[in-house]
């Protein structure tokens, strides 16, 4: 390969790492958005950052991108950035701090600098293509740029109708923003619909749509908390819940989930709104090892741990030691970084 297609190949690499952290990055933001027009736009440009992936990634192995042991190594780098960029952005926490209105805002500024980032990253693309001749890589560039730009119109366009939601709720006392009506309460009412469907027939099916739906970063605490907004004495996990003292309902947290976290932290808050209670529940809540480890079963998180990531060993003895602290997970945990 020449200097400079290796050049392209790595403008490519780094196209390629923004898509699949912007892909992440959206799927969080839809997890916290209501239903309308931004929330559209997201889902709609959703698709079109996973079509820009597809594309690119074709673009590189045209360019036989694998026989360059250098560009793959920067193109998984630049992968694991970009995701654990979008990670960071995660929404785990919806209705602590600032109101939702202010938080979709929020995403919303962030969403112009990330689309202004991918116009920049394209724009440098398309040039460098052009200048060393390679036409189909500059043509690629070129559209996806023009992808990215309408975005950017649209999400400014939205920014003066998210600011008046915000001035409404903080200023004048009259909020609008509904977590019942967020993408992350949406995908589990129909993950909950399609359980409900497949749940005569047996099958593990239904299991795995719920499952699947809580893997996506956000979606199992907005989840919970949308579910615990609306929810009666009966749907909560811990059985009795209201006979039970403060103490002794703390003493029943630290083997839940984070999707039943929040949903008892919504309920508590509708309702007795017991400090010792929420201090706890807040102390509890964080972010999973990874998206779906709370819906996992000891042995398949045991598995994982085969694989020798050490970090996240520590990461999951960690979040057991301070939840459900099964023992065979602990001691897997022990056993492979003993072993490390």
């Amino acid at each position: 390969m020449s200097q400079s297609e290796q050049k392209v190949v790595q403008y490519l690499n780094e196209a390629h790492a923004t898509e699949v952290g912007l892909t992440r990055v959206l799927q969080s933001q839809i997890a916290m958005t209501p239903r309308g027009s931004y929330r559209s736009g997201l889902e709609k440009h959703l698709k079109e950052t996973r079509n820009h992936a597809e594309r690119v990634q074709k673009r590189l192995g045209d360019l036989d991108d694998g026989n360059n042991p250098l560009q793959v190594a920067f193109g998984a780098a630049g992968g694991v950035l970009g995701q654990a960029l979008a990670l960071a952005k995660t929404p785990f926490d919806l209705v602590r701090g600032s109101g939702g209105e202010e938080k979709v805002l929020k995403n919303a500024k962030d969403a112009c600098a990330t689309e202004a980032l991918e116009i920049a990253t394209y724009t440098a693309l398309e040039r460098l293509a052009r200048s060393v001749g390679d036409a189909k890589t500059a043509d690629l560039a070129a559209s996806i740029r023009a992808d990215e730009q309408k975005m950017l119109k649209q999400v400014l366009g939205e920014i003066p109708k998210l600011t008046d939601a915000v001035v409404k709720a903080e200023v004048d006392g009259n909020g609008s923003y509904d977590l019942s009506k967020t993408g992350a309460a949406d995908a589990a009412r129909v993950a909950g619909e399609t359980a409900k469907k497949t749940a005569k027939s047996g099958s593990a099916r239904a299991k795995r749509g719920a499952r699947q739906a809580r893997k996506v970063p956000g979606v199992a605490q907005a989840e919970g908390q949308a579910k615990g907004a609306v929810a009666s004495e009966a749907d909560l996990a811990i059985t009795g819940y209201e006979k039970l003292t403060a103490d002794e309902v703390v003493s029943k947290l630290g083997a839940l989930s984070q999707i039943d976290l929040a949903k008892i932290d919504s309920y508590e808050r509708k309702n007795q709104s017991r400090a010792t209670v929420l201090s706890k529940i807040t102390s509890l809540r964080g972010n999973e090892p990874w998206p779906g480890y709370d819906e996992l079963s000891a042995a398949e998180i045991e598995s994982v741990l085969g694989e020798g990531d050490d970090e996240r060993v520590k990461e999951v003895r960690s979040y057991e030691r301070a939840h459900k602290s099964r023992a065979g997970v602990l001691k897997a945990a022990e056993r492979d970084l003993a072993s490390a």
